[in-house]
């Protein structure tokens, strides 16, 4: 059974609903979860609950970083929302959910190692370690997980900035944290998906690369559709799915501590 990657989230219910019923249309029932569940948007609450109900894991993204302990080097719209969602998890009048939610942050993990084998993405055990091909799980790069930008024009403007990030790289690294779909190969160079055709990337013997599954809640590639990807044993599929933006837009609009360009970001994808 293949896995479906998701990242990126920012408390947007509405793009995370349609992600999930998408995988779970597709027999899917393994799913990940590479960070920033919170952060930026409406519904940190529910979203919280849905991707520890549906992920099997999720790692610690910058926004969940700066809920639990605090936002560092966040602009002030970003820092505002840290600090707004923070409230909402302190106002859970259930002591027992709010307990939970918060244990949920502070089990977050900050990078898995797990290998990609003939039912695609899947753990680590005695048996299979030295078997398929390795993949390494980050929110944000190999070298800083939680909060090391990989842009796609590093590939041109810092090569070595990637060299450095590839000798962490063993064959393939998923990452999400720029909100931009695409991969990074050690040539170096990078193809966003359109550049990939509909079978998106296979994997090369003798390649490696850094796979960007994009934002389930926040694109930032100018396409605002929903972005995750799924891992299949021969290559990564990338899946664009439209949601009711209206519906995320207004409800940050109704929150004074949520500065209105939140909204407007997410009818351009930017």
């Amino acid at each position: 059974m293949p896995t479906a990657v998701i990242s990126d989230v920012h408390a947007n219910a509405p793009a995370l609903k349609v992600v999930l019923a998408d995988i779970e249309k597709r027999g899917i029932s393994r799913i990940i979860c590479l960070g920033d569940t919170v952060g930026y948007g409406p519904d940190p609450l529910e979203c919280v609950d849905l991707v520890r109900a549906k992920c099997e894991w999720a790692l610690m993204g910058n926004h969940d970083y700066g809920v639990l302990y605090e936002p560092t080097n966040f602009n002030p719209g970003a820092e505002s929302a840290a600090f707004w969602t923070r409230e909402q998890f302190d106002k859970e009048p259930d002591p027992t959910l709010r307990a939970q939610r918060y244990d949920f942050l502070n089990r977050l993990r900050v990078r898995v190692v797990e290998r990609i084998g003939s039912q695609g993405a899947e753990p680590l055990t005695t048996q299979n370690d030295k078997a398929g091909i390795a993949l390494l799980a980050v929110h944000g790069s190999p070298r800083r997980p939680i909060n090391e930008y990989i842009f796609p024009d590093d590939a041109v403007n810092s090569p070595d900035k990637l060299e450095s990030i590839f000798d962490r790289v063993q064959r393939v690294c998923i990452v999400g944290h720029t909100h931009v779909p695409g991969v990074f190969t050690d040539e170096p160079d990078f193809y966003p998906p359109g550049e990939l055709g509909e079978g998106g990337y296979k994997f090369v013997e003798g390649e490696k690369a850094v796979i960007n599954v994009g934002s389930v809640g926040q694109p930032r590639d100018f396409d605002p559709r929903a972005s995750y990807v799924i891992i299949h044993p021969t290559h990564a599929q990338f899946i664009r799915l439209e949601y009711d933006v209206d519906a995320t837009a207004k409800k940050i609009k109704a929150i004074d501590a949520l500065p209105d360009w939140l909204a407007d970001r997410l009818y351009e994808g930017r």
